[in-house]
């Protein structure tokens, strides 16, 4: 399946000549980077090694600086399609008042942006504070998404049908779904707060 996806984007480009500046070198190097992850699948347990020691390569690149430390295909296949113009980045709002940053692709639904967004917070709540657990069951059954004062409640939902683009902010407001979600201990709605909350 990732090899279909890499032959697409090649024939993509090809259609879409892309001149050799920053953009281009950054799409060359996301490429690359696919390519190295594809290779990986195939490849013994000694030449993965040489492969994961290319892939740490590629991700010092300054270029890359923006791509997830341990990036999936998806991740990378999501950037690529973001500087082709077929994903777009949308800010979310936390309760502090700080935002952050996260690329879906242009056709994502409601699921794929809070699948997005609980990635995002993981990474950075582990590359800041090392592994911390965060009960999203209990973060969705309290909070939703909201954009221009409408609440994104149906997961199956695309997010254009919310006039949603590039460059879209969107925010976490209070929502309770059930009687039982009011139950939630103080202790755990502190967590919550101090793991989405404190996060930069």
């Amino acid at each position: 399946m990732y090899r279909r996806v890499l032959l697409g984007r090649t024939k993509l480009l090809e259609a879409q000549p892309i001149s050799f500046d920053v953009k281009g070198h950054r799409i060359c190097s996301l490429l690359s980077l696919e390519g190295r992850y594809m290779e990986e699948y195939n490849k013994s347990s000694m030449k993965k090694a040489r492969l994961n020691s290319l892939l740490t390569t590629l991700l010092n690149d300054p270029i890359l600086s923006d791509v997830p430390k341990n990036p999936t295909v998806a991740d990378v296949d999501t950037l690529i399609s973001f500087e082709l113009g077929s994903a777009m980045r949308i800010s979310v709002l936390k309760l502090d008042g700080i935002s952050f940053d996260v690329k879906v692709m242009n056709s994502a639904t409601v699921k794929d942006l809070k699948l997005a967004i609980k990635k995002k917070v993981n990474d950075m709540e582990q590359s800041s504070m090392g592994h911390r657990h965060i009960s999203w069951k209990h973060v969705w059954a309290n909070y939703c998404l909201s954009y221009h004062n409408n609440k994104l409640l149906n997961d199956d939902e695309a997010l254009q049908s919310f006039h949603i683009r590039n460059n879209s902010q969107v925010h976490f407001v209070p929502y309770v779904t059930t009687k039982e979600s009011r139950r939630h201990s103080k202790r755990r709605k502190h967590r919550f707060f101090h793991g989405l909350n404190k996060l930069s």
